[in-house]
Formats: structure tokens, sequence, C-alpha cells
């Protein structure tokens, strides 16, 4: 019997074959599907290797010493429950970083990589590029990755890197024992993945793993569920779209319009940025919290903010069209992303000369909600929207808790609905793709549908 199983083939899985068997440890890999994705480059690289393709076999895995199980796979799947249950030890690719970064430090007597890591319902991507950006301007070489980019375990592939800067899914936490992060963040809790976890309570703990270990922890003043619970953490920088305690980041209103602030210091004003909507000014003050927690110098990030590009499907410009602004935000696929974007985007449209707002909203929404309850929707829809337009598979359900008072229109497809929104728009409105759900229903993934989005438009 193998020593490890890996449970999983897609890029994850793959990535813990090349480095198991890099460390020579004897392994086998299963996966429920009989098709899995890197199958055919999985027995190109390990000919000889052994693999299990289809149901798990609870009689084989508890046979292990340790199961690598893949974020995409959950631990509680019986067979996996059982091995627990019969001691198999459970593990995912962050542990075996975590686990290759303490090696090193002991074997070569050198000073570990600093991690950074970020997790949150929302935004944990932008965050997690930018503070990567930033610490490329302070000269640091760095690693990004995680659930974002390269897998961990690849990054350990590239040259020797002074700072890790980590996006971790929840699913990644569950099987992280002992990353034990420099600094560590949950950004954000809102509904998501409803459909793996039996409530928001489980969800909001598996993130709560991301402070395990860590030295600083930085959270979000404006969400309790981003503080630490069972953690003894010493206080780090908060930040909040409030105006700032000393020694904590938020926003100030000044004779020189809104600006990011350090207590009283004034750090930058916000119109210099290329983050826009209240929600890339939040991503900046977090990513700015962590880069100072880490050690960042204060004006290599600031010189970051000002040329940051957005990250494709996040709020991102696709046209303006007979005064129409279009916005794919395409990775908005839970409650709170949509909420954010509808509240980050809505105050910045065009006013009136009473001061009222005159431009609204025409959001695109629906798809594959994961189990997730739409309720959190209303009032932002209330507030800033004209008209909404609903596709995929949930579709039905967000029309289920609109009031009458908004209109609402269905599509079979994306150009479908996107040329119903063209029709609602007026000019100084804004058509968002923000779906508030996932895309399988209807695309391979959110990229997909992002595109065929911007095809449309």
């Amino acid at each position: 019997m193998p020593h490890s199983v890996i449970i999983g083939l897609g890029q994850t899985g793959l990535s813990c074959a090349r480095y198991l068997a890099k460390k020579g440890v004897d392994f086998a890999v299963a996966d429920t599907r009989f098709k899995p994705p890197m199958l055919e480059q999985l027995e190109d690289e390990f000919p000889e290797l052994e693999i299990w393709l289809g149901p798990l076999d609870s009689s084989l895995l508890r046979e292990a010493q340790e199961l690598v199980v893949s974020p995409g796979v959950a631990i509680s799947e019986p067979a996996i429950a059982e091995a627990m249950h019969f001691g198999v030890s459970v593990v995912g690719d962050v542990e075996l970083f975590a686990r290759e970064l303490a090696d090193r430090k002991r074997s070569e007597g050198l000073s570990a990589p600093d991690v950074i890591a970020i997790t949150g319902s929302n935004a944990k991507s932008t965050v997690t590029s930018l503070v990567g950006f930033m610490a490329e301007k302070a000269g640091i070489n760095v690693g990004v990755g995680g659930n974002i980019g390269l897998p961990v375990l690849e990054l350990l592939e590239q040259d020797e890197k002074a700072l890790y800067v980590l996006e971790l899914s929840s699913f990644q936490l569950e099987t992280t024992h002992t990353l034990n992060a420099k600094v560590a963040t949950i950004l954000n809790v809102s509904p998501d993945h409803m459909d793996r976890y039996p409530g928001i309570v489980e969800y909001g703990l598996a993130k709560q793993r991301i402070y395990v270990g860590c030295q600083h922890a930085v959270v979000n003043r404006a969400d309790e569920a981003t503080l630490p619970v069972h953690q003894r953490i010493p206080n780090g920088i908060t930040f909040g779209l409030d105006c700032p305690d000393e020694g904590q980041l938020g926003l100030r209103d000044t004779d020189r319009g809104t600006v990011l602030a350090l207590g009283e210091e004034i750090l930058l004003p916000v119109d210099q940025m290329t983050l826009t909507g209240r929600h890339g000014q939040e991503n900046a003050l977090s990513s700015l919290a962590l880069g100072l927690s880490a050690g960042l110098p204060m004006d290599a990030m600031l010189d970051a903010l000002t040329c940051f590009e957005s990250l494709p499907h996040r709020c991102q410009p696709v046209a303006e069209i007979d005064g129409v602004q279009y916005i794919n935000d395409s990775k908005g696929t839970n409650v709170g992303a949509t909420v954010a974007a509808l509240k980050g985007l809505g105050p910045g449209l065009a006013i009136d000369a009473d001061g009222k707002a005159q431009g609204k909203i025409v959001l695109i929404a629906g798809g594959d909600g994961k189990g997730a309850v739409f309720d959190d929707l209303v009032q932002p829809v209330l507030d800033f929207a004209r008209a909404v337009v609903l596709i995929g598979r949930d579709g039905p359900h967000i029309a289920d808790i609109l009031p009458d008072t908004i209109e609402i229109k269905k599509a079979g497809d994306m150009a479908s609905a996107v040329k119903t929104a063209q029709t609602l728009a007026r000019p100084g409105d804004l058509v968002l793709l923000s779906p508030a759900c996932a895309s399988f229903d209807m695309f391979a993934g959110y990229a997909a549908r992002g595109h065929a989005f911007a095809e449309a438009v």
C-alpha cells in the first residue's frame, strides 16, 4: 500500500504528484471521475503510477498513512471521513508547501521566506495580486499563487523567494495545519459554497484556520467575522471605509477630496488610484494593511496603487456605448460579491442638479447559486438598479426575492441578456454583469461567461 494517496487529479493534484515524486514518497492517485482533466499528463509523466478511478474505496484509503486531498474534493466525502476516523492524516497542497518551507529552514539553517496569507468571500484575488505587485515595486523577489495562478507547490520550483503572497480558499484551509503565516487576513465573510457547508458558521470557521500560528492578523473593522476567534494574536492593523483611528487605515474627506489615510496621515487621494469605486478603495486599504504588517515600504505601495491593472472579470470596464458603461464582474460568483459591486459602482453614477442619482445600474445576474439565499441583494438592487436581467438555473430564485417595483426580465443566453439590458439602459447608466452565482450551469467557468458578455457587448 502506498504511503500517500492524492485525491483529485486537477492542476493541484498534478502538482502534488510531481512534488511527492521529487521527495521520493511512494504514492497513488485517486479520482472519482473516470476521465479527470490531468489524467493523460499524469500517465505520461508517471507511467508506472497506480491510479484509481471511480468511486473512492474506503478500505484502500484507510490503509494509507496520509491523504493529500485537492480543494475540489470535500473531506466530508464518506470514504475520506472514514479514513480520518481510522487515524489517517489528511492534508492539502498548502500543508505540503508549509512543511517544505519549515524543512528548508531546519536543514539549511536559513530563515524561511515570509508568507502573507489571504482569504475571504470576495476580493481575495485582487488583493493577493495587488500585494504581490506592491512587493515587486519594493524590489522584493515575491511568489504569488495558491487559489490564483500557480498552485503553491509549483511556486517552490521557481528561484528562491523572499516572500510568498498566497490566496487561500476555505477548501484549502480545511487541510492546512502549520502554515504559520507572518501576516494573515480574512477580508470579509458572506454566504458562499452553501452546497458544501451546512451553513455560514461552518464556512466562517473554515476561513478562521488561516490565523493558526500567524504573527499578525489584519481585520476588517466592518465585519466581525474577520476577527480571530480561537487564536491569540497581537492587535494588528485594521482597515475600513470609515475614518481611521491612530495607526489604522481608512478614508478621510479633505479639501483634496476623499483620501486613503493612516490615522490622521494623508496617504493618497483616491482619484489617483487605478482601482475605482468603494470596493476598490477597500481593496487598496486592505492591501496597505497587509503590506505594512509585513514591513513593505509605504512609498512603493502607494506607487503600486497608481498603476495597478485590475484583474480580468472583476469589475472590468468593457466598453461605453451611447453613454452607457458596460462592466464585466463575472467573478462575482456569490451574493456578497454582487452586493459589493452594486454598492461600489452605484454611488459613482451620474447625479442630477438636485444631487439625486440619475444614472442607474442594469444588472445581469443568475447561474448556479450553490445553495445560496439571495435576500441580501434586495436593498442594493432597490438603491442602485433600474432593472435586473436574469439568466441561468437559479435566475428564478433571484426573481422570487425581488420586489415588484424592480423591472425584471429573463434571458436564455448571454447574448439575449446583453441585448435586453441595452434596451433597458439609458445614457448615464451602467450595465453590470455580476451574477451572484457560479457559471457551470451555462459556461465552462466565470472567464468564459465574462468573455461571452464582452463579445455580446
